[in-house]
């Protein structure tokens, strides 16, 4: 007798799959950069005893995790912000190939459950890496969210410049990146920001300044 297939589990199996092939790519991928770090946060010789919100545009994204594997992992349990769809499974899969946590939710689903998810792994001071113009964009335009979780869970944020000298660009809302085997990749880790007031808008104008890409 043949067996039945649920058609949801298989749906929900396959960008597991994906996401566990992916993510063994871009650990290959990563193992060839020449990735030069500036750290004028102090957060890689001097981790703080809170928790901290990494964050970084979309498309700058894929470098991040081998980031977190090397030189964080080791003293601090960390997790990324993904959206509840399919996609966000996928990426899940992948960020687990380098320790990292998942949280899913995004402003138009789950959006309340996620910000209460990651308030409590604040708590326990983990990192937790958030991209404010995902998960559909416009490409560098930045969503409170971020900015908002930072004042409610009392967590400063961590702003990354990641640049590429040498990338394909997909052809994806945000343009993604995908550095070349063996290319250089210069990490900027930008002084900690701290929210201490009521304006989300001015944040998020500073930070978005800060964040400005020399690559668009």
């Amino acid at each position: 007798m043949l067996k039945r297939v649920d058609a949801r589990s298989d749906m929900a199996l396959k960008p597991r799959v994906i996401g566990w092939l992916a993510g063994n790519l871009v650990r290959l991928l990563t193992k060839t950069l020449k990735v030069n770090i500036r750290d004028d946060s102090g957060i890689l010789s001097q981790p703080p005893e809170h928790g901290v919100i990494w964050m970084f545009w979309h498309n700058r994204l894929l470098i991040i995790p081998s980031l977190y594997s090397r030189h964080t992992r080791r003293f601090r349990e960390g997790a990324v912000l993904t959206s509840a769809s399919g996609d966000g499974a996928m990426l899940a899969a992948v960020m687990r190939q380098f320790g990292l946590e998942a949280v899913r939710g995004s402003s138009s689903k789950r959006g309340a459950q996620a910000l209460i998810e990651c308030c409590r792994l604040l708590r326990r001071n983990h990192y937790i890496g958030i991209t404010p113009d995902g998960p559909r964009g416009p490409v560098y335009q930045m969503q409170p969210g971020a900015v908002q979780l930072a004042k409610v869970g009392r967590a400063p944020i961590l702003p990354v410049r990641v640049e590429y000298a040498r990338a394909w660009r997909l052809k994806s809302w945000d343009r993604f990146f995908i550095p070349h085997p063996f290319s250089e990749v210069h990490i900027h880790l930008l002084p900690l920001v701290r929210i201490e007031s009521d304006d989300l808008e001015g944040h998020c104008a500073v930070l978005t300044k800060m964040l400005e890409p020399v690559v668009p």
